[in-house]
């Protein structure tokens, strides 16, 4: 939960738990678990990055260095996987694997891993936003809900007691200013309060939680402040399907990311026997405890296998990918001319434009005036953040695990990066595996 005008904080974790101080063997990656290059028909064999890469192509003059920085930081942290991508000027030069995709199966991992990004996935779905807009079939002061309104479905205006909620405009969501706040909880991490206050027969989908959700009072006028709103997110999403009549998944991967060169991204699943060919199996952090699944089963799970509905936040958190693959995304709306951009020079200034420290961009969680752009991301059993430099480097890293810091763990992350940068920027080396 962000306080007002306090742009750099993440909603507040629910618990503090000390990290076992015990060390983390880290192995030496290999290729396994991967969705194999020869698996692919020969006319997609070659765009199918996530089946070209290998540890092995990001050796560098120094890299043992860097390997024992970043091991370091990981058994600080009782992370037992982490996937690290570095661009810079479009061209992919690093992506590598440390750790464990999976230690029960023992899997190494491998940039050809993919991990849930989180709130990550919220850049994605603000771009999804921009390519209809630029295809002119909604504007951002489009209204939300009511006649007018592109949710315009009966059972939501019926919801709606408070008059400001048909002022909702997508802009709004976007920068979250829609008037949601988690004064109850936030709706996409409470499915079991839900149900109970609803008296619902299980866990909601999107249109009922959107429904229920209506029915409560906001916490402000829409556009007069901010709160970050994972559910403005979902809702997003929804319009997105409204507009384009395509489901969230589908429109995303074919006009947004395959556009993008980004062929391995999809809507995370809730349990590790639903996991990708090529998906890492996610830990919880040291000393975690059990908690009740989130659909009122009964069962006590991990947080990261059904705590939550991670399906059902859809462009709010949802999805999964490699940071290779989400550097190659970046790469297509940061505006450079390496890669195409799938989106307008507008349409990025537009997203990474700088209003001050109490707004939000689009998508981004942060951009500065001079061109460094934050996007963050946390779940139970992840943590993602990607860091766009002025200089035009890009650093994204994945974990498989969570930290008892919760989203605070994100800027000890941005930490390792800056060290790492100042010390081995210089050393990387001179290519593209984009190319490859």
């Amino acid at each position: 939960m962000r306080k007002p005008g306090k742009k750099k904080l993440l909603a507040a974790i629910s618990s503090v738990i000390c990290i076992s101080s015990a060390a983390i063997l880290i192995p030496k990656a290999v290729p396994v678990n991967a969705r194999h290059a020869e698996d692919r028909s020969p006319e997609t064999k070659e765009l199918r990055l996530n089946d070209t890469l290998t540890n092995a192509m990001s050796g560098f003059q120094g890299d043992d260095s860097m390997d024992r920085t970043i091991e370091a930081f990981m058994q600080k942290w009782g992370i037992k996987g982490a996937s690290l991508a570095i661009m810079r000027n479009d061209s992919l030069l690093f992506a590598k694997g440390y750790g464990w995709a999976d230690e029960e199966k023992g899997d190494s991992m491998t940039p050809r891993n993919i991990l849930r990004m989180a709130s990550v996935s919220k850049l994605i779905t603000a771009t999804g936003i921009m390519v209809l807009k630029e295809r002119g079939q909604l504007s951002l002061q489009d209204t939300v809900f009511g006649n007018s309104g592109i949710l315009n479905d009966s059972v939501f205006t019926a919801a709606i007691k408070e008059k400001s909620k048909f002022g909702i405009t997508v802009e709004h969501l976007l920068r979250h200013q829609g008037g949601f706040t988690c004064s109850r909880g936030d709706p996409m991490f409470s499915t079991r309060d839900i149900i109970r206050q609803f008296r619902l027969d299980g866990p909601p989908d999107s249109r009922t939680l959107t429904e229920c959700v209506l029915k409560r009072p906001l916490g402000y006028q829409p556009g007069t402040w901010q709160r970050y709103s994972n559910f403005g997110y979902l809702l997003l999403s929804m319009v997105i399907e409204k507009v384009s009549g395509t489901d969230y998944e589908t429109f995303i991967q074919e006009n947004v990311l395959k556009p993008a060169g980004c062929h391995d991204m999809h809507i995370a699943n809730n349990y590790y026997e639903e996991r990708y060919p090529n998906e890492v199996r996610y830990y919880m952090h040291a000393g975690s405890e059990l908690c009740e699944e989130y659909n009122l089963s009964g069962r006590m799970v991990e947080r990261c296998y059904g705590g939550n509905d991670i399906r059902g936040l859809s462009g709010a958190g949802a999805w999964c990918g490699s940071p290779a693959e989400l550097s190659r995304f970046v790469a297509a709306i940061d505006g450079k001319p390496g890669v195409a951009d799938i989106i307008s020079a507008e349409s990025v200034a537009e997203m990474t434009e700088y209003f001050d420290t109490q707004t939000f961009s689009l998508g981004w969680n942060d951009t500065k005036p001079t061109g460094e752009w934050t996007r963050t991301g946390t779940l139970g059993g992840t943590s993602a953040l990607v860091k766009y430099f002025p200089e035009g480097d890009c650093w994204t890293m994945i974990t498989n695990t969570s930290t008892w810091k919760g989203p605070g763990f994100t800027r000890y992350t941005e930490s390792l990066f800056r060290k790492c940068r100042e010390l081995y920027g210089d050393m990387l080396p001179a290519q593209n595996l984009f190319d490859q």
